[in-house]
């Protein structure tokens, strides 16, 4: 018997690369925004959600709502034995500092977005922090993988790292992490932690 037809190297070659342009192709709304027309398969569209930036996990979603908005609500900033409880008042009347910074996110989708609120290593400076500290950032959420998350030197130190208040120039939105969440250059979308309950100095 002679040889069964089949695809030549070359002709898998041509589909597998077709395939991977048109999926990138049909999800590349959800960063840019001139390719909405072709979002026929992402989850996400640049552009929309609460202030113009899509989300991932809800407040509701994250069982966050009522923590999030209890008018006793403080952020605990901590090193050793020295603690701060910065409600929101006190947050806003700290100096503040503005970022433009994306999010990009695991699911693909990346957004950039106008932030302000206190730079973290103000807030370490508070309790002594030394330099070269490291940080655990705890949310409200009662559960999720990413309700701890650590932060290294390289960020906690960036003056571009903020608890961030507010987003294009609006207090946060609830799905966004109000009253106050982490937003950092560099870091991925599930490590910038919404609705923040304490970030504490690490030993050294």
């Amino acid at each position: 018997m002679g040889d069964q037809p089949g695809m030549s190297r070359r002709a898998l070659l041509g589909t597998l690369t077709a395939a991977g342009i048109a999926a990138v192709g049909l999800t590349a709304g959800q960063s840019f925004g001139f390719l909405a027309p072709l979002n026929l398969f992402a989850p996400r569209v640049q552009g929309h959600g609460p202030q113009r930036v899509p989300v991932n996990t809800t407040a509701k979603a994250a069982g966050v709502v009522e923590a999030a908005q209890a008018a006793d609500w403080a952020l605990i900033v901590r090193n050793g034995s020295r603690t701060e409880a910065l409600g929101l008042d006190r947050l806003r009347t700290l100096p503040q500092a503005g970022a433009t910074l994306p999010i990009a996110c695991v699911e693909g989708w990346s957004t950039g977005a106008r932030w302000s609120g206190v730079r973290m290593r103000d807030l370490l400076a508070l309790v002594g922090a030394a330099p070269g500290s490291a940080v655990l950032v705890t949310s409200l959420q009662p559960h999720g993988a990413y309700r701890r998350t650590t932060m290294g030197p390289e960020f906690a130190e960036d003056p571009a790292t903020l608890v961030a208040l507010t987003l294009n120039d609006e207090t946060l939105d609830l799905d966004h992490g109000f009253p106050a969440r982490v937003i950092a250059p560099g870091r991925p979308g599930v490590l910038q932690t919404k609705w923040l309950s304490s970030i504490e100095v690490m030993p050294a």
